[in-house]
């Protein structure tokens, strides 16, 4: 797929089902051309929002430790190490690419795929075969879906908006069967209390890696915080904005190519791992900081809950700098004085590795 063989009417087409909710009563794929075309823009620019949160579990220094069922049909010893992932309402499959890619196409046992549509899942499944050509790739079956066959990793993105009752009622089904879940959903006050809501449903039985940094109820659901939600925000890739294609595919689909808005959930079965990077004392900032002359204000949160802290120039003029120009995830040990930062030191990426500025 290049520029030039992009279907603009299908994308157009796609994003007037996904503005208007259509979406949500039935299959809106109608050839492959629609999924090719989508996955080259709008589906890169969901990828965007997986690198960023890929990034933030390298910073925290998680990965998920999750053994795969024995393949028998593989040499022995190949899969020792390999993890299973499951891609569920995978649509063109991108997020699904994206974690293979982080966890190392080596290191996963098998891939499968699943949606709704067919013609979805056989893209999926093609797209992912090409980019891994060692990969193996399964398209699940009904079967698979109604046993108790272990998953493994489960990664869901973008479905909230567009899942069924009964579709998200077997979804939280299937998280009895996984041991890891990657959840990435638009960051909408909508999608991000939907995921909160899950979020409490699933804590008693799974570790939350991120984007929360305690395993306490959310804060945001205290009413003094009813107002806010919690969305963070990716950077798209320098290079696209000086690229007339990513500019006129901005232009027609009326986006602003800057605003990258996302919500998330990282989960792992029990505690299998302690908490990972240092998190205890974390805070993780939610949005945006607001930054005003002189001072800026954020809203973070950590195991005391969801609250506005006020940070002064004066206090920390290198951290109000940081502030002013956010990059990748915002996670800080403050030093306070109430609801007053005086200083802050900002999580680092693990020994040997960099973390990337985006």
């Amino acid at each position: 797929m290049t520029w030039a063989d992009i279907d603009w009417a299908a994308l157009e087409r796609l994003r007037g089902l996904f503005l208007s909710g259509a979406a949500a009563h039935g299959a809106y794929w109608t050839s492959a051309d629609d999924l090719a075309s989508y996955d080259f823009t709008y589906g890169e620019r969901i990828g965007w929002k997986w690198d960023a949160v890929l990034r933030e579990l390298d910073l925290r220094g998680w990965k998920p430790l999750v053994p795969a069922p024995a393949r028998p049909e593989r040499p022995r010893g190949t899969d020792e190490d390999g993890v299973a992932v499951l891609d569920w309402g995978c649509g063109s499959g991108v997020a699904g690419r994206r974690v293979v890619r982080w966890l190392g196409a080596d290191g996963v046992d098998v891939f499968r795929v699943w949606d709704r549509s067919a013609l979805a899942a056989g893209f999926a499944a093609d797209a992912a075969h090409a980019a891994f050509s060692r990969l193996a790739v399964e398209q699940v079956t009904p079967g698979f879906l109604a046993s108790d066959e272990p998953i493994g990793v489960l990664v869901i993105s973008h479905v909230l908006t567009e899942l069924p009752a009964e579709d998200l009622r077997a979804l939280r089904g299937l998280a009895a069967r996984t041991s890891a879940i990657l959840w990435v959903e638009p960051g909408t006050p909508e999608a991000s209390r939907a995921l909160v809501e899950i979020r409490e449903q699933l804590r008693g039985r799974f570790r939350l890696v991120a984007p929360c940094t305690h395993q306490a109820g959310c804060g945001l659901l205290a009413p003094a915080n009813s107002r806010h939600w919690c969305h963070h925000f990716a950077a798209p890739p320098a290079e696209i904005f000086s690229d007339s294609n990513w500019v006129k595919f901005g232009q027609r689909a009326g986006i602003d190519l800057r605003s990258l808005p996302y919500s998330f959930l990282a989960l792992e079965r029990g505690s299998a791992h302690p908490d990972s990077a240092g998190a205890a004392g974390l805070s993780r900032v939610i949005g945006e900081p607001r930054v005003y002359k002189g001072f800026a204000k954020v809203l973070s949160c950590d195991a005391d809950g969801v609250r506005e802290l006020t940070q002064q120039k004066r206090d920390a003029p290198g951290l109000f700098r940081e502030l002013k120009r956010p990059a990748g995830a915002l996670l800080y040990r403050w030093t306070r004085k109430g609801d007053r930062v005086t200083g802050g030191e900002r999580l680092a990426a693990p020994t040997g590795q960099r973390a990337s500025p985006n």
